[in-house]
């Protein structure tokens, strides 16, 4: 039986190519059916009241020929999965690492992306994080232009490869959290409004309208789609994209949030194995993850902007734009020991108080917390990442600070060698007037920040995508060598230090130094210890207190008793405890800790 859901067409019929329509009835809520069977890889489409154009089926998990063609049955039944052991990761103590199918490797798809799991696996991952894959028009993107939720990207492998990029990382022991887009579709090949009342009349977002979360057939396809990813596809949790885009009346009982994590809940409880989600929201509101008999969502977690914009301003001086708040002092020590920094301050981007506190209760891994990422590489005018910007010294420092942080640490795929091939915003509409439109908007949003719109690239010009792949030769190689290794070290470190997982919200102060700020940030009984001055600092150690690492030698030898850190460096400091062998560590770093 073939189904599909169209309450604005006066008639259906489902369309076999080579094979002749077939006339399909229509019950009371809209949903049309045939008595009509399909086998792997068949091609089929509906054709919608007396016109003859083909339209994908809204549920389609397959588009060998892009998302205006025909759809291909797939049957997710069909594979062998291998991962009947697999008992999960969760989120608490994790390290999550975000990757881009498209420009992760020089071929761009889930199977070459899957040979790169042992890399992940000595860096200390315990999660993967991928950018949408579901179907677009085009050849890449980011993947936030997705027009068929149920579908996977026919150039990353379909799928099919899907199942065998996470068969293969439960294989590895990492867990995959799926990217996906639940706030606005794509410009190119959204059919979903012929069908039904996909899109919310009169409201819009920044991406275009809303999604009609109003309506309970669009909310059963969001939540048919994440329990697909959860289910079918095996996928360990799912990140949330612009949670604060999901607009929905006051007369919903319950807010779709709360729905998708009691969704996530009842499979984990089914499947004995932890289901995370983790929202993208810039509203500043625990609301998010703290438990719903609190008045809470559920989720497990939620990204951290404020993090990543004291972290930046604190290691690169830039204040424009919505840096221009975090050029306080504090801001690094507010966002390391209260988790947000506007809970309900003045926030001078948006011209209004902004923000909620965090409750004390509320454990810190809550917020999954980056120095990078890749909206903040990607949206900046030239997609340059912070080794574009830092020494290699401040680099290291980012990496302490990263590895060291309350939250949950999230690196952008490249971040851990210090890559230096850009990030940058990339399309590839096939129209010629949305390709024209999309370079305009970018230029135009950058004008008004005061960027120089020569340094824009254009988001449908091939090179950019081509310049935004990883060249992994640079990996090993002199400095960036260097940097891995300390990443590597600072994963290990905080898998064997209790201190650096600790769940309570913990201590922080910052002093002016000469020529910059010096921070003394608490993790339990330990301490890390960030010299952004231009000078030597010199800082008493506690008694039993020993050196677990240091990014750069001291420039004089420390005296008994006293902790030197140079200039532009980090150390981690903490009770002297009996080293303790590494699991996980690569073969070229020590076998022991510090």
């Amino acid at each position: 039986m073939i189904e599909v859901w169209a309450p604005r067409a006066a008639r259906v019929r489902l369309r076999r190519p080579g094979q002749g329509d077939v006339e399909m009835t229509a019950d009371a809520g809209g949903r049309w059916h045939a008595d009509a069977a399909l086998a792997p890889g068949d091609r089929y489409g509906f054709v919608l009241g007396d016109a003859d154009d083909l339209r994908p089926d809204p549920r389609s998990r397959r588009q060998p020929d892009g998302v205006h063609a025909a759809s291909a049955w797939f049957d997710p039944a069909d594979f062998a999965w291998t991962d009947a052991g697999w008992t999960g990761r969760q989120l608490a103590g994790g390290l999550v690492y975000e990757l881009h199918i498209g420009t992760f490797t020089p071929e761009g798809t889930l199977d070459a992306a899957a040979g790169k799991l042992d890399h992940l696996v000595a860096l200390g991952v315990s999660h993967i994080e991928l950018l949408p894959v579901n179907g677009f028009n085009g050849t890449h993107n980011w993947g936030y232009d997705g027009v068929l939720w149920y579908t996977v990207q026919e150039d990353y492998g379909g799928p099919a490869a899907y199942q065998r990029f996470v068969d293969a990382a439960h294989a590895a022991g990492l867990a995959v959290i799926q990217d996906v887009v639940y706030n606005h579709l794509g410009p190119s090949g959204n059919y979903l409004p012929e069908f039904g009342p996909y899109l919310r009349e009169g409201h819009s977002n920044t991406w275009g309208s809303s999604v009609n979360l109003d309506e309970p057939e669009v909310r059963a396809y969001i939540l048919d789609n994440a329990r697909q990813w959860l289910v079918d596809f095996h996928v360990d949790g799912l990140r949330l994209d612009a949670v604060h885009a999901l607009h929905e009346s006051a007369e919903q009982p319950v807010h779709i949030l709360q729905q998708l994590a009691e969704t996530a809940d009842a499979l984990s409880a089914h499947q004995g194995r932890p289901l995370t989600l983790i929202a993208e929201s810039d509203l500043n509101d625990p609301v998010m993850f703290l438990p719903r008999e609190a008045g809470g969502y559920g989720l497990a977690a939620q990204w951290s902007d404020d993090w990543h914009h004291a972290v930046h301003v604190a290691l690169t001086g830039e204040t424009s734009g919505y840096y221009a708040d975090f050029a306080d002092p504090q801001a690094l020590v507010k966002t390391w020991t209260r988790g947000f920094y506007h809970d309900g301050t003045f926030s001078s981007f948006r011209g209004r108080d902004h923000g909620t506190t965090i409750p004390d209760a509320a454990a810190t891994w809550h917020l999954v917390t980056f120095a990078q990422d890749h909206d903040q590489i990607g949206n900046r005018a030239a997609g340059d990442r912070l080794s574009q910007m830092l020494s290699p010294a401040r680099l290291a420092v980012a990496a302490v600070l990263t590895l060291t942080a309350p939250g949950t640490p999230m690196l952008f795929m490249g971040e851990e060698w210090g890559a230096n091939t850009p990030w940058q915003f990339f399309t590839s509409h096939p129209e010629p007037e949305l390709a024209a439109a999309t370079d305009a908007g970018r230029k135009r949003e950058f004008a008004q920040m005061g960027w120089d719109e020569s340094l824009v690239p254009s988001p449908n010009d091939p090179q950019t995508f081509e310049r935004s792949r990883l060249d992994w030769a640079e990996a090993d190689a002199g400095a960036h060598g260097e940097l891995l290794a300390l990443y590597r070290r600072l994963a290990a470190l905080r898998r064997a230090r209790p201190q650096l997982t600790d769940p309570a919200w913990p201590s922080g102060t910052v002093e002016e130094g000469p020529g910059g700020l010096r921070y003394t940030l608490g993790r339990g009984d330990a301490r890390v210890l960030v010299n952004l001055s231009t000078q030597p600092w010199e800082v008493p150690a506690l008694s039993g207190e020993e050196v677990w690492l240091s990014t750069a030698p001291p420039e004089v030898p420390a005296a008994s008793g006293v902790h030197v850190i140079a200039a532009d460096a980090a150390i981690v400091v903490g009770p002297s405890i009996r080293s303790v062998a590494v699991k996980g560590a690569d073969a070229d770093a020590p076998a022991r800790l510090p």
